[in-house]
């Protein structure tokens, strides 16, 4: 029996989970959230927030059960630092969040939108309240970002989606020691024409890691007569060189159909930065921004995921 995309992933029936109605101070809208399981069990979104000037921050979120009762830091979590980091000039955004058990750390990679464009920062904390910055690691203009979780053939990894040209791919870049990058190499292609992702594409939250490869939900935007149209689709990369893209699904899997998701400061936009695995290892709880301007969530599964690419038995060429 094949697997249908509707069958993928499922809404929560408290959606959308966060609004700027929650915020213990005053804001503008509440999206774009990182997010990850503390050792006690809690899950932490630390989340997008843009203020009534239009810049955004960090503030933290944290629940027992994932799904509501949060408790939400009474004042920002992490506030861009332009005096320091002139590169966080207009506010910081889109935060994922990988842990890194090798330093017992958690690292933050985030965009920093300066006067020249979004560029890549990384940041660890342990505790989410003390951070580190490392500052930009990919110049304008770049985001969609993430770290994967430990070293690959003893270099570190992070995947980005760097804008060259009217398309935007993404690539994935090497690094022994955090600070200097380089071995960039092409990791998905943005496909041309009337595809559902040819315009561009980018990481949504970090990629997870299974037996048969890394799973990676993408987004990616068609320019329509009415404006971009933001949706979600699956790709699976070899585990020790994950520039080599094993499978990519032709359909997307999860798009805008909601209100709070058609409706709201950016129109027809799901966007994860962040997702949470349980105990199993199989159940995903997907966190996404919804229009710019609230975070929900749908609820689906590592198997299913893996079977809906394999039932789409497609081995991507670099040009499509």
């Amino acid at each position: 029996m094949r697997t249908h995309h509707s069958d993928l992933f499922h809404r929560h029936k408290f959606n959308p989970i966060l609004t700027a109605a929650h915020w213990p101070y005053p804001v503008n809208s509440v999206f774009n959230a990182g997010a990850t399981l503390l050792r006690d069990g809690t899950t932490l979104l630390l989340c997008r927030v843009e203020d009534r000037r239009g810049l955004s921050h960090f503030c933290a979120a944290r629940s027992v059960n994932g799904v509501d009762q949060w408790q939400i830091d009474s004042l920002p979590t992490m506030m861009a630092d332009p005096e320091h980091y002139p590169e966080e000039l207009w506010g910081i955004e889109d935060p994922r969040l990988t842990y890194v058990s090798e330093l017992n750390k958690y690292a933050i990679v985030y965009t920093a939108y300066s006067r020249d464009g979004p560029g890549v920062a990384l940041a660890f904390t342990e505790d989410f309240q003390q951070f580190e910055r490392f500052g930009v690691i990919m110049p304008p203009e770049d985001k969609d970002a993430a770290l994967l979780p430990h070293r690959i053939d003893g270099q570190w990894a992070v995947i980005h989606r760097p804008v060259s040209g009217p398309r935007a791919h993404m690539w994935i870049s090497y690094s022994p020691d955090l600070h200097n990058w380089g071995a960039h190499k092409l990791m998905l292609e943005a496909r041309r024409g009337a595809w559902w992702d040819a315009t561009k594409i980018g990481l949504s939250s970090p990629p997870i890691e299974t037996p048969e490869g890394w799973l990676m939900i993408y987004h990616g935007v068609r320019q329509t007569a009415a404006g971009c149209l933001y949706r979600l689709g699956l790709a699976l990369f070899d585990l020790q060189n994950p520039e080599r893209c094993l499978k990519r699904g032709d359909e997307w899997i999860f798009g805008p159909q909601e209100p709070y998701e058609q409706q709201g400061d950016v129109a027809n936009v799901v966007f994860p930065c962040g997702h949470t695995v349980a105990p199993d290892g199989d159940t995903v709880r997907m966190y996404y921004g919804a229009a710019d301007t609230s975070i929900a969530l749908a609820t689906g599964s590592v198997r299913s995921m893996l079977v809906w690419l394999e039932q789409q038995s497609r081995t991507p060429s670099i040009e499509t």
